[in-house]
């Protein structure tokens, strides 16, 4: 290379503005990775997201929200009534949304895993243990939801703090 065309490399080098193109962002733990384990990951947690999302909004708290006998039965049994009841099937409702809802999809499935919790308990001591192994089954799959998509809950956490 000649001294000439050097000098022009070097001055244009050192004329040109440098910019930050590339972005750099840690994979998250949904599998955001490239490749097909990570693609399948996020499908699957998406889809239990959603399956999650129907069983807690309809099939749990469409019941309670309209008083189906099963579900004033149960109330009655633990002393809650109707309160309870309209209480619990509209967390259920909204916590179904909320997981759909990628903002709020961490901080919905951490309040299921508080929900199933207390169902456990409720169940165990109050109503003889029948179907207490239901809420066990969905705490690893909530908490791997909540676990997955704590990001969310950073940047909703980051969104608040700004806002105040």
């Amino acid at each position: 290379m000649s001294a000439t065309a050097t000098t022009v490399a070097d001055a244009t080098t050192a004329t040109t503005p440098r910019t930050a193109t590339t972005r750099t962002t840690k994979p998250t733990a949904a599998g955001a990775g490239a490749g097909p384990r990570g693609r399948v990951t996020r499908i699957a947690l998406r889809t239990l997201q959603v399956l999650f999302a129907v069983f807690f909004g309809v099939a749990s708290g469409v019941p309670k929200l309209i008083a189906h006998p099963t579900a004033v039965e149960s109330f009655d049994k633990l002393g809650w009534g109707a309160p309870g009841m309209y209480t619990i099937g509209a967390l259920e409702l909204l916590g179904g949304i909320a997981l759909l809802i990628p903002l709020l999809s961490s901080l919905a499935a951490t309040a299921f895993v508080g929900l199933m919790i207390g169902a456990f308990i409720v169940t165990v001591t109050a109503l003889g243990g029948e179907n207490a192994a239901t809420p066990l089954v969905l705490i690893p799959f909530l908490a791997w939801i909540a676990w997955a998509r704590r990001d969310r809950t950073v940047e909703l956490i980051a969104r608040l703090r700004a806002r105040s």
